[in-house]
């Protein structure tokens, strides 16, 4: 048995992180129905891991008192608890349990410092960042210390580690915490069943998008660190070029996609509201939309962009794989973990942050007609789908069972 421990921000998948933990349990449990999936609910709240036969334990809910004492410590210690509720469940298992997989840091920290090696089972932690550069750790100056233990701990304790990229599996190595030896690549992925080339003339009709206009798109859960508003900028700069540029914004918060309308405005670019018809020229905000809505969306566009990504070394965005499997011209920043999936040619790469850069990247892209490049993103796709990302965590299980 293998038990896979997560604390999705989203019990309805409203978080690429809950999407990336619900695709991955359903693989997982395709291939192995054995696996316990171990998931925090507050009260008798709706979740769609209950589909996946998930055990729900009652979510402490000490980060609610947040609103009275703002700090994520309070997080830290409802982690905390959840990781010693987990732990009590496994307990009478623990014979069974080939490995435990964990993807939160803090219950990583306490699962792979004391409760594996207390029940005697393997820990595996899927690492997606320090908790020392997450923006929102504890940012209590005397916390400094605390966020490198429980790193440390978490990454070099564990009996073995899984990196998004080889850009942090090469950092763990430089900072002496894991033999990369020890630290397994396996990236994120996308959803085949929902994610595929198709007709983007028949998509437009479907949606009521101008039939001939380039049209550039972005889809993300949220707009915050992202630099939507370069990609704004750069979209309304190529106005002069080319009139009827379109450009399709789908997420958000309702705050952030506010913040855009109003700067949209102040470059001159006329705003769509939600619920009227695109018109060819103009900027559309959408609130979120489930996947295969999203993917209707992004099949009609002309240009898919990536304009930032909140990490660095441990950028893996979703859309990124699902950008690739849809085909179209892609623009994104020039990161090393993003071009361990996409080589510099077969996407249009700028200089982060750079405004011109984003602009020259988007320009060369609206300009592609080379319907081989399309297939050959199609093709890298193919490696990197949620059934490939699971049988590569089998894998790694049998090796440290």
């Amino acid at each position: 048995m293998i038990a896979y421990i997560a604390y999705p921000t989203s019990l309805n998948l409203q978080s690429a992180n809950a999407l990336q933990t619900y695709t991955t349990l359903r693989e997982l449990r395709a291939r192995r129905p054995d696996t316990m999936a171990i998931i925090p609910r507050w009260g008798s709240e709706p979740s769609r891991f209950t589909e996946l036969g998930a055990i729900h334990l009652p979510r402490p809910a000490i980060g609610k008192l947040s609103r009275f004492y703002k700090s994520t410590l309070l997080y830290y210690l409802e982690h905390s608890a959840f990781a010693l509720m987990s732990a009590a469940l496994l307990a009478p298992r623990r014979h069974e349990v080939e490995a435990v997989y964990v993807r939160q840091v803090i219950c990583a920290a306490w699962w792979a410092g004391l409760l594996g090696p207390s029940l005697g089972v393997p820990v595996i932690y899927e690492a997606h960042d320090l908790e020392s550069r997450n923006p929102s750790r504890a940012k209590e100056p005397w916390a400094t210390g605390l966020l490198h233990l429980i790193d440390r701990v978490a990454l070099s304790r564990a009996t073995a580690v899984v990196s998004l990229t080889d850009d942090f599996r090469r950092l763990l190595a430089l900072i002496g915490w894991r033999d990369p030896a020890e630290v397994a690549v396996i990236p994120d992925a996308y959803d085949e069943h929902i994610f595929a080339h198709g007709d983007r003339h028949a998509a437009r009709v479907a949606l009521d998008l101008p039939l001939q206009a380039p049209i550039i798109a972005y889809a993300g859960m949220t707009f915050a660190h992202r630099w939507l508003e370069g990609l704004l900028e750069s979209a309304a700069s190529l106005r002069t070029d080319y009139p009827n540029l379109t450009l399709l914004l789908v997420g958000g918060r309702d705050h952030e996609r506010a913040a855009l309308r109003q700067r949209a405005a102040e470059l001159g670019f006329p705003v769509n509201g939600a619920d009227a018809r695109v018109a060819p020229g103009s900027c559309t905000f959408l609130p979120p939309r489930t996947q295969a809505d999203v993917a209707r969306y992004l099949l009609a566009a002309d240009v898919l962009a990536i304009p930032d990504t909140v990490t660095d070394v441990t950028a893996s965005p979703l859309k990124l794989f699902e950008y690739l499997a849809l085909g179209q011209p892609l623009v994104l920043p020039a990161l090393p973990a993003l071009h361990e999936i996409v080589p510099a040619d077969l996407c249009y790469p700028f200089v982060r942050r750079s405004l011109s850069g984003l602009t020259a990247a988007l320009r060369a892209a609206l300009q592609e007609h080379d319907p081989t490049r399309s297939v050959a993103r199609r093709t890298l796709a193919s490696a990197h789908t949620y059934g490939r990302r699971a049988e590569r965590i089998l894998d790694l299980v049998a090796r440290v069972r």
